[in-house]
């Protein structure tokens, strides 16, 4: 009887030390194992090499756990069932018993035991694993084989999960166990909604889209790119935006005006342009990212399902659905309104219609738009620049300050006209833009 017991208590260790073992090397990572070789922790060596091909150490400690297991289900079936008479009720009282046993200390203790501790297991039981594994790794292997014969074809699945979502979660857990930043953890999300986004998505659309015609001179270039922000413009015929020719450089027109300074005046925009790329607005962002960072292409020129110009799209447009906005250290938070000098303000470009009719005392209304940036855009028909300047509804807008990567346009300065001017001023002055319509 006192043999018995003890023999209960041996196998019953032996499966829950096993399980701890065999849970242990199963949660634990190469690259965690990699990292404690780093960290020059004591075994992780050991640890490593077994981390290189864990299927023989976990298959040997699945197979010493089960060996533990039937030896203590045997052990109590003997007990219940030979000394203990009752025939088939001492024989349910057994399973019974083994059931509940097994249940709670191996697969719930021992387990939870060894994926809490995982890291800790592993290197207290990797010198005794190496050892066991290449004594017995052929007996589960045999066994395994076997198995094969019952269930034929290919294993498991390659890698850990079945699935973006699996993924997901996964990255989820990491931030709530702290291994990552929750800002790590959006960036990581943001890559995978990247190869669900289309290019229509991210880009810049149309109406923002600055550019140039390629009858333009140099000089009038450089003050677009100066006054826009851009390093980067489309050129276009005649015929506007949906006949790209190009792209003009700001470093190839400094380069040039630099080298011959009467080149600003003399020559047109058209003979320095560069070769446009060009994009379907349907095509995944992922896929853009990585056909122009292999092309070393900053800008395309996105097109619809009928061959007109939809907008532009940057590189830099695709790494902030990853990295979030990019903003520089000019960019501040815009109030609303501000009062510049006596009847002159600074408003926000996003300012409403009938928020600006309120400053004013008057009632403003359009059927298009309903921002002050929206009325300036609509009225001048394109893309305004700091200095672009509108008369509208006895009101003159100019076009203040850029904010943003984008270089839209932030606050416009607005103040009545003048009654002794007696005309609204004119809209085209001397190309302020040097952007055509």
């Amino acid at each position: 009887m006192v043999i018995q017991i003890v023999l209960l208590v041996v196998f019953l260790a032996m499966a829950t030390f096993f399980a701890a073992i065999q849970e242990s090397f199963s949660t634990l990572t190469k690259g965690r194992a990699r990292k404690m070789v780093e960290d020059e922790v004591k075994k992780a060596e050991k640890v490593a090499q077994i981390m290189a091909d864990p299927g023989p150490t976990v298959s040997t400690a699945l197979f010493l756990r089960l060996l533990g297991e039937v030896g203590f289900a045997v052990v109590v079936v003997r007990l219940f069932v030979v000394r203990v008479p009752g025939g088939v009720w001492s024989a349910i009282e057994a399973g019974a018993i083994v059931l509940v046993v097994l249940f709670i200390v191996v697969h719930v203790s021992g387990r939870t035991l060894g994926r809490r501790n995982f890291v800790s297991v592993a290197l207290a039981t990797c010198g005794l694993m190496k050892v066991l594994s290449a004594v017995l790794y052929v007996v589960p292997q045999v066994m395994i084989l076997l198995s094969n014969v019952f269930t034929p074809g290919k294993g498991y699945p390659d890698g850990p999960f079945a699935s973006e979502d699996e993924l997901r979660e996964f990255v989820g857990m990491a931030e709530a166990s702290n291994q990552i930043e929750a800002d790590e953890r959006k960036m990581i999300y943001s890559v995978f909604d990247l190869g669900d986004t289309l290019v229509r998505e991210v880009m810049v659309p149309r109406p923002d889209v600055v550019y140039i015609e390629e009858g333009k001179t140099l000089r009038q270039a450089l003050s677009l790119a100066l006054r826009s922000g851009f390093s980067r413009i489309p050129v276009t015929s005649p015929k506007g935006l949906d006949d790209v020719v190009g792209i003009i450089y700001l470093k190839d027109i400094v380069k040039r005006v630099f080298d011959n300074s009467d080149a600003q005046s003399s020559e047109l925009v058209s003979a320095w342009v560069r070769p446009v790329t060009w994009c379907p607005d349907s095509k995944p962002a992922d896929d853009l990212l990585r056909e122009m960072q292999a092309a070393r292409i900053h800008m395309v020129v996105v097109v619809d399902e009928f061959g007109g110009t939809a907008g532009v799209v940057t590189i830099e447009d695709l790494l902030e659905e990853i990295v979030g906005e990019i903003r520089d250290e000019y960019d501040q938070e815009i109030d609303p309104v501000t009062e510049v000098s006596d009847g002159v303000y600074r408003v926000s470009s996003r300012l409403s219609l009938a928020d600006l009719g309120d400053l004013f005392g008057v009632e403003l209304d359009d059927e298009d738009v309903d921002s002050v940036g929206g009325i300036m855009a609509k009225g001048l028909n394109m893309v305004p620049i700091p200095g672009s300047t509108l008369t509208w509804e006895g009101l003159t807008m100019t076009a203040d300050q850029y904010a943003g990567r984008r270089h839209q346009i932030s606050t416009i300065l607005i103040q009545r006209v003048p009654v002794a001017d007696g005309s609204p001023a004119d809209h085209a002055d001397d190309d302020p833009t040097g952007q055509e319509a």
